[in-house]
């Protein structure tokens, strides 16, 4: 099981941060990270990291504003989004795979959506 948490109300250029924790079957994954779906879009991957290495990875257009990391026990993950800019605005959902791939083009497990929503 994955719970997201940490969506809300952010101000153009501002900063918001989510966090994702593993529970059951779910610990087993090897990588995990966020994708997001803007209204009318499909849902795109955004960035992942693998539990063991901690190695990053992240689509163009968060690079530099957006960095994901794990905590110590490799239970949870967390989306630190700076810079934030009105194309960030979606719901977010936290994801896992069994497979060792950053782009992460198989999910095994989704997490529940936490809207984020940038204004001028």
């Amino acid at each position: 099981q994955l719970q997201a948490f940490g969506g809300g109300l952010a101000q153009l250029g501002g900063s918001l941060r989510l966090s994702c924790a593993a529970s059951g079957r779910t610990i087993s994954s090897l990588v995990m990270g966020w994708f997001r779906q803007a209204p009318g879009k499909e849902r795109e991957f955004v960035a992942s990291i693998n539990r063991i290495s901690g190695s990053a990875f992240y689509v163009d257009s968060v690079k530099g504003r957006f960095t994901i990391s794990r905590d110590s026990n490799e239970n949870s993950v967390y989306l630190q989004m700076n810079s934030l800019k009105s194309e960030d605005t979606a719901v977010y959902y936290c994801a896992a795979s069994r497979r060792n791939s950053a782009t992460m083009p198989v999910v095994d497990y989704w997490g529940q959506g936490t809207l984020v929503t940038v204004s001028s």
